[in-house]
């Protein structure tokens, strides 16, 4: 079908196989060049092959699909081009290539031409065995910014392929499985730390060319890890060469400003009535998945293509009078649909921030078919909670319960992402209270309950280490502080954690329902003390997580065990080796509790005693009842022999009844049954601290017998 017709009505999902520059043949023949710009009265290429002549090559026009067509055989690889648009009001303004699949490094802003037969791909077999989303599965992220996580000496940008190598090896090391990168689609400004794109197309040459990105993709692929894009379909910058007033008119832009523009972000909103515009978000899409086998985009700023009224004074309703975006809902819908049923096992993550129902839920069930969802209610919650001087945690103690409400409500993603590290935020290590122990214990600690907490992981790059300044887009991390024992403590720690987590499936293989999480405790406000369990599928392993979250020991703290048995200490923060008080000895590792009753054979003796007990004490009861009801019968023979004997007695003309109340039977003695034997743990707390303990003996319930 004809690919301009389908780009029209909003159906083409690769129209960047025929919009934009290719090559016209072979490399001898020069380059075509096509633009959608249906209100500009001419259009013409410039660059280099031309010494940027800005009427020398005209654009012929297909005044049916409002797309533009010229072929350049001067025109070679490498060589910049930008198109000269000229409005109908007469102004003219050079324009990047929307569908570039190169750009011109920053500060220059023009497109390049790039033949994409670039790479030879190893990694056939990964695309092909990727799980569905919906799999259980462990998925720990870690959120990079490309220009910032390594530089060298002179402030200078590492290479994609220098980057996959040492990135690779060390997430592996440190226990993550997937790295989100931050938005890599060209963009000029450097403190919009990619969020405000003009190349949909192309991935920015600060780090080098498309096959180097390639090679990034291909060499994560080879060491097990996921790679995740951050995507921006909500919005784009008003640079003039960019897509704003494309052709001098508002062409991938709403029209209105009250639905079309951001003041706060200074940045205006895609038009999603727009079928050209659907087909450029669509194909922008299906080129990560197709060109570059990524394994996910992060939708960015959903909830502000949700709401007409995101972050708006005057807006315009929807056409039922909500404040909804009917179009940008119906896109996302569409885009989920068309992605997860041609890209098998990717993922595509929303970040939304608001309550909108059925994020994750499937299209047919009148979702938004996203596969996960950033949980931001848990992320802010446990940070505020996190922040709070011990004395005052008491008072907040469901900050860090009320999570559990809606747990399963939607397939989430528990996020510590940049965005908490910025504008006057301060370091995670640094929003801790307390000393510096106490800010690395409850580090640790906080650390303990994300990754037991139901949802997959995400963590944003210096957390992992104990970063102490805020993040800063044009430095690098302050890899230096390593050197500090408290630093290199904490990065053992959440190596291990990250492994621990990866390896067990207590963690992940239920996280959608509660089957695999119980409460424990989750009142002990007095002591700040939360303990759940976290079950495998068929609780072929159950984990006790404990946590204190003061700075005190809790002697002798009585819990309620999931399980019948022996637990022993899986994992624990407060260990010297990750500079916790070692309050449980040099190995902790090797402590076991038993629960009380310690096995499930005392337990099921003393369900077999109380049964006794309870069947003896029915037994007297119901022989007293036989004794009564004799009594009873006799009695009654008497009254009625006296009936018999009092001939003159009217018992209707007095009203008097003499059986009165011997009627009424005696109660039946209720067949009870006895509780369950409920297992408990007795140990100390260690201060400002988590365990994981593991139970060694899983056997069945004791159960009553039927009578």
């Amino acid at each position: 079908m004809d690919p301009a017709y389908l780009f029209n009505n909003g159906l083409n999902y690769e129209s960047y196989n025929f919009l934009g520059a290719h090559l016209n043949g072979g490399s001898e023949d020069g380059f075509r060049f096509s633009v959608w710009a249906p209100n500009a009265v001419n259009v013409c290429v410039t660059g280099d092959f031309n010494n940027w002549n800005e009427s020398s090559h005209p654009m012929d026009k297909n005044f049916d699909t409002g797309i533009w067509y010229l072929s350049i055989k001067e025109a070679k690889q490498w060589q910049r081009y930008k198109y000269v648009v000229t409005a109908k009001n007469g102004d003219v303004t050079l324009k990047a290539d929307p569908f570039a699949r190169h750009a011109e490094t920053r500060p220059g802003t023009a497109s390049v031409l790039y033949d994409p037969d670039d790479y030879k791909w190893s990694d056939q077999d990964w695309v092909k065995n990727r799980l569905p989303a919906e799999t259980p599965q462990p998925l720990n992220i870690y959120e990079c910014h490309l220009g910032s996580w390594r530089q060298y000496e002179d402030g200078n940008f590492y290479n994609y392929r220098t980057l996959a190598v040492q990135l690779a090896d060390y997430l592996i090391d440190m226990g993550y499985n997937a790295v989100e990168i931050m938005p890599i689609t060209e963009y000029p400004l450097d403190d919009s730390w990619g969020y405000q794109a003009t190349g949909y197309f192309a991935p920015t040459s600060r780090y080098g060319i498309p096959a180097d990105f390639k090679f990034f993709v291909d060499h994560m692929h080879s060491k097990g890890i996921r790679v995740i894009l951050d995507w921006v379909p909500a919005h784009f910058p008003k640079d003039s060469f960019g897509l704003a007033r494309f052709d001098g008119t508002p062409l991938y832009e709403y029209a209105d400003t009250r639905v079309g523009e951001h003041k706060t972000w200074g940045t205006l909103v895609f038009d999603f009535s727009k079928k050209e515009v659907l087909s450029f978000l669509y194909s922008s899409a299906w080129f990560w998945m197709s060109e570059y086998h990524l394994d996910g985009i992060r939708v960015d700023a959903v909830s502000s293509m949700i709401y007409l009224d995101y972050d708006r004074d005057e807006f315009i309703r929807n056409q039922y009078g909500g404040n909804e975006n009917l179009e940008a809902i119906d896109f996302m819908r569409t885009l989920n649909r068309i992605i997860l049923m041609n890209f098998p096992g990717v993922m595509m993550i929303a970040e939304e921030s608001t309550s909108y129902p059925y994020i994750t839920k499937p299209v047919e069930e009148n979702g938004l078919g996203f596969t996960h969802k950033w949980n931001m209610g848990w992320m802010h919650d446990t940070l505020k909670y996190m922040s709070l001087d011990y004395i005052h945690r008491p008072f907040h103690h469901n900050q860090l319960s009320f999570s559990m409400t809606y747990a399963f409500s939607e397939r989430y993603v528990l996020a510590f992402s940049h965005d908490e590290v910025v504008h006057g935020k301060k370091s995670i290590l640094e929003k801790m209270p307390g000393d510096p122990w106490r800010k690395f214990a409850n580090m640790r600690a906080m650390l303990i309950y994300m990754m037991s907490h139901p949802g997959s992981k995400l963590n944003f790059m210096g957390y992992e280490f104990g970063q102490y300044l805020e993040w800063r887009c044009k430095e690098e991390l302050e890899w230096n502080v390593l050197d500090l024992e408290p630093n290199h403590q904490l990065s053992g720690f959440v190596r291990d954690l990250n492994n621990l987590y990866l390896k067990t499936p207590a963690f992940w293989e239920q996280d959608l329902n509660w089957y695999g999480f119980e409460w424990m405790q989750a009142e002990d406000k007095d002591n700040s003390v939360y303990i759940y369990s976290r079950s495998s599928k068929y609780e072929g392993q159950v984990i006790l997580v404990v946590l204190n979250l003061t700075p005190a020991v809790v002697p002798g703290y009585k819990m309620r065990a999931p399980r019948f048995g022996t637990y022993r200490i899986l994992f624990n923060s407060d260990d010297e080796q990750y500079g916790g008080s070692q309050y449980l000895g040099e190995r902790s590792d090797q402590l076991r509790f038993a629960t009380d009753p310690p096995t499930i054979e005392e337990a099921n003796r003393e369900f077999d005693r109380a049964k006794q007990r309870i069947k003896k004490s029915r037994d007297m009861l119901q022989k007293r009842r036989d004794e009564l009801e004799a009594d009873r019968q006799a009695l009654f023979a008497e009254y009625q022999k006296l009936l018999n004997e009092m001939e003159d007695f009217d018992s209707e003309d007095t009203g008097y009844n003499p059986l009165r109340g011997l009627d009424i039977p005696i109660a039946d003695v209720p067949n009870q049954k006895p509780l369950y034997a409920t297992p408990t743990l007795t140990l100390d707390l260690p201060p400002l601290s988590g365990l994981y303990l593991l139970c060694e003996q899983l056997p069945t319930d004791p159960t009553p017998d039927k009578e």
